[in-house]
């Protein structure tokens, strides 16, 4: 399918979700037409339609903070695109790295059955996050400012401790040291923009053999 039979609306609009590819963190939602989307298509950088000022606009043109194009998805009814990227910084204009950053529900919020496994994902956003924004005195900023060598000196040495802990017969300092391996490879995994789900497809996959 092309751009061709995508269905735009009366004003020659359609909207477009902007999706961080790795975190899977909805960033932003605007607005594009044939034209920006043409573009977005050719550079592989996303450029939208802006409707106030009635005129194209390519994200990170002033900034700085462009989006890398992964994929552009579509949905059953061809009206409305998915877009995955890879934020090189904020995606709002606040400098925040999603524009959606308050709820409607606050505290109201219903309960949800516990998942063991959700601070892996809060975790692997949270460090999407630091990335983008690069909060002064963060740890994760530190990390990411020294570049891939240190984070992966950092893993190499949480390994060695997860393996002297164990040899320890010590399990207060096992849980403490795999907590940091696992933190400092959620790192190195947004470092090398390989996103975490693709590590547990091969592990899916594995388990079917």
């Amino acid at each position: 399918m092309n751009s061709n039979n995508l269905t735009f609306d009366e004003k020659g609009y359609i909207p477009a979700i902007v999706q961080d590819a790795v975190s899977k963190e909805v960033l932003t939602l605007a607005y594009m037409n044939e034209e920006s989307l043409q573009k977005t298509i050719e550079t592989k950088e996303t450029w939208f339609f802006s409707r106030s000022r009635q005129e194209l606009w390519h994200k990170g043109e002033t900034s700085g903070n462009i989006q890398k194009v992964e994929d552009i998805r579509y949905d059953c009814d061809a009206d409305s695109l998915v877009v995955l990227v890879h934020p090189a910084g904020p995606a709002c204009h606040t400098g925040s790295y999603s524009c959606f950053t308050s709820s409607l529900l606050g505290e109201e919020v219903p309960e949800k059955q516990p998942d063991r496994f959700a601070i892996i994902n809060e975790l692997e956003q949270i460090i999407a996050q630091r990335e983008a924004e690069m909060p002064e005195g963060a740890y994760t900023t530190y990390l990411f400012t020294e570049g891939v060598d240190k984070i992966l000196k950092k893993v190499g040495e949480e390994a060695s401790e997860v393996i002297i802990a164990s040899k320890n017969r010590d399990p207060e300092e096992l849980k403490w040291e795999t907590a940091d391996l696992l933190y400092h490879l959620l790192v190195l995994l947004r470092e090398q923009k390989l996103p975490l789900d693709d590590v547990l497809d091969v592990l899916g996959q594995r388990h079917k053999k």
